[in-house]
Formats: structure tokens, sequence, C-alpha cells
């Protein structure tokens, strides 16, 4: 899953420290998130839209090879 998540994190003008405390998260899970390392669950997801003021759908998205694993049933998603 791709994420534009920095991108969206700079024109608000938030550090990952900050973002990470309105998020109640840690700034190193926003780094791995950020890094695609770690794909959030949907509440976490849900709480980073809210303090971006951005969508879900905007903040993140599937890549194409994703969408035809989940298709196909086949493989995990990373």
């Amino acid at each position: 899953m791709k994420n534009k998540l920095k991108e969206y994190r700079n024109k608000k003008k938030m550090t990952q420290k900050q973002l990470a405390k309105d998020c109640n998260v840690t700034s190193r899970s926003i780094i791995s998130i950020e890094k695609g390392d770690f794909n959030p669950c949907l509440l976490l997801a849900y709480k980073i839209s809210r303090v971006l003021d951005i969508s879900m759908e905007e903040l993140f998205c599937l890549e194409e090879n994703s969408l035809d694993e989940i298709k196909k049933g086949e493989g995990t998603l990373k």
C-alpha cells in the first residue's frame, strides 16, 4: 500500500513528532508508515486522516499489483 503521509504532513507544516503526538502514537510509527515499512490499522489511518484534514482515500492507496493479488486471493499485502 502506498501512502502520501509525508506529503500531506509537510503541507500542514507538521513534524513527525507533532503528528505522532496528535495521533497518540510514537514518532517511530509515523516514520515507519511514511517509509512504507508499516501499514497502519484502520483506526490509526482514520486518526491520521482526521489530524491532516484529508480523507483516508487521499492518504492511502493500494498499488496496482496488490489489487491483482487481492482479486486472485494470493499472497499477503505488505
